[in-house]
């Protein structure tokens, strides 16, 4: 019998169902996924959508308290979010929030045990997708609309 170098090796020993020995991979690799397979690609975005979430809060903090701090501190966030380049991060933090929801939905019927199925994945994915594209261009259509008047 052998001595275990590394406690990991215990969980690579495994059993087929017919009794024969094999070893398991300690995890799956970024090598095994297909990134442009839509499923893969959709669940990576998820991830990415939420650190993007999160330095959208922390540009809402900014503002608060720069809102707080008084009107100078107010114009330099003001300057920079009504900038293009502060236009453009607000635009891809819109399509970011929405995609994040609209995903976080789609967990939430598979959670429930609907559309887990390879087409219904595929097509809630495309869904989430053109929804996505469709609430944002929606979203600032409004706020340009109430910005105007």
């Amino acid at each position: 019998m052998s001595i275990m170098q590394d406690s990991r090796e215990a969980t690579m020993e495994g059993r087929r169902t017919d009794g024969t020995p094999i070893r398991r991979p300690l995890s799956p690799h970024l090598q095994v996924y297909d990134m442009m397979q839509l499923t893969s690609a959709m669940s990576i975005a998820g991830r990415i959508t939420g650190v993007v979430w999160t330095v959208g809060m922390v540009i809402l903090v900014w503002w608060l308290v720069a809102t707080a701090a008084g009107p100078g501190a107010y114009d330099a966030v003001s300057w920079f979010l009504t900038s293009w380049l502060g236009v453009l991060g607000m635009v891809g933090l819109t399509a970011a929030a929405w995609y994040h929801t609209l995903n976080g939905v789609r967990h939430l019927a598979w959670d429930a045990g609907y559309g887990y199925d390879l087409p219904s994945t595929y097509k809630s994915g495309r869904a989430v997708l053109i929804a996505t594209a469709v609430m944002t261009v929606l979203t600032w259509l409004v706020a340009i609309i109430a910005w105007a008047s």
